[in-house]
């Protein structure tokens, strides 16, 4: 059996590890639309933004209407941010929707509506932070930055910390591991990114990881100690059935659909219980996702 490829002493094995992901990834990535040379930086935003927390599956047909209607940055920085919550359907947490309009004012406003290549400016648009930043940088531009996602940390968790599942929150020691597993060379290190985040999403899954498909198998640290139980905080899936969330997804479908303000009366047909009702509406109105009028009318925001 091949070494454990970490410790206190050696650090971790990076290129031990590079070669075979690598060339898995060679052999097993999915052809998805932000991918191809013709989504350009603006394409790889607008699916880092939906990606977060939404499957692929989601998200696919939404990209694709999301960029035929703004192909640029620019495009949607001339519409009213409530049509990019219209647009953003049923992909859930709407306000990235709001973000990323917001981000898209910010492109045309400060860079000529081109997504900007530096790092440094990619985290000071509004809606981006520290993981988008790398995101765009690495997958749009190929440059070499740690790119944390939780399939990523999932990945480096158990190959080389051995453990089943990294911290709830990204700590400083994943940033300096992941920092410590980049390739020197620019190209190499963002391919090494996607490459690590695609084996995580379809191999080294949450649940019911398949190890017989993982090409570092071999030197799995979780996997060669035993693969030893999750022993930290307890890991609660999200509920939504019932939650406040539920309510303002429906309350923000009837906005969605009508072309005009609505009457308070039609958004208090979708939901029974008046307090949690009320709640879920002024938290929309409080997040920027609603917009109320006079006279008891509500209306996605226009500016």
């Amino acid at each position: 059996m091949t070494a454990i490829p970490f410790s206190p002493e050696t650090g971790p094995d990076a290129a031990g590890l590079h070669a075979p992901v690598l060339a898995w990834f060679e052999q097993n990535a999915r052809d998805l639309p932000w991918r191809r040379p013709e989504a350009g930086a603006w394409g790889v935003m607008v699916s880092e933004f939906m990606l977060q927390q939404t499957p692929v599956s989601r998200v696919l047909p939404v990209y694709e209407q999301w960029l035929a209607r703004w192909p640029r940055p620019a495009d949607l920085a001339a519409e009213a941010p409530g049509e990019a919550v219209r647009a953003w359907g049923r992909l859930g947490y709407p306000r990235r929707a709001l973000r990323l309009h917001g981000a898209a004012v910010a492109i045309t406003e400060r860079h000529g509506g081109d997504v900007p290549d530096d790092h440094a400016q990619l985290l000071a648009l509004p809606g981006i932070g520290e993981y988008t930043a790398a995101a765009v940088a690495s997958f749009a531009y190929g440059q070499r930055h740690a790119v944390l996602d939780t399939n990523v940390r999932r990945v480096f968790a158990r190959s080389v910390t051995g453990v089943q599942y990294p911290p709830n929150a990204t700590t400083a020691a994943e940033r300096r591991l992941a920092r410590e597993l980049l390739p020197d060379d620019e190209r190499t290190a963002a391919r090494w990114a996607a490459a690590s985040m695609e084996l995580g999403a379809l191999v080294c899954t949450a649940r019911n990881e398949d190890c017989a498909r993982c090409p570092i198998a071999g030197r799995c640290a979780w996997r060669l100690a035993g693969k030893p139980a999750h022993d930290g905080p307890a890991r609660r899936g999200q509920t939504y059935a019932g939650t406040d969330r539920q309510v303002r997804g429906r309350l923000l479908a009837v906005l969605r659909e009508a072309v005009t303000p609505v009457e308070q009366a039609a958004l208090d047909a979708v939901w029974d219980e008046p307090v949690q009702r009320a709640r879920a509406l002024d938290g929309l109105v409080a997040d920027g996702l609603v917009e109320p009028l006079d006279g008891g009318r509500y209306r996605l925001p226009a500016g």
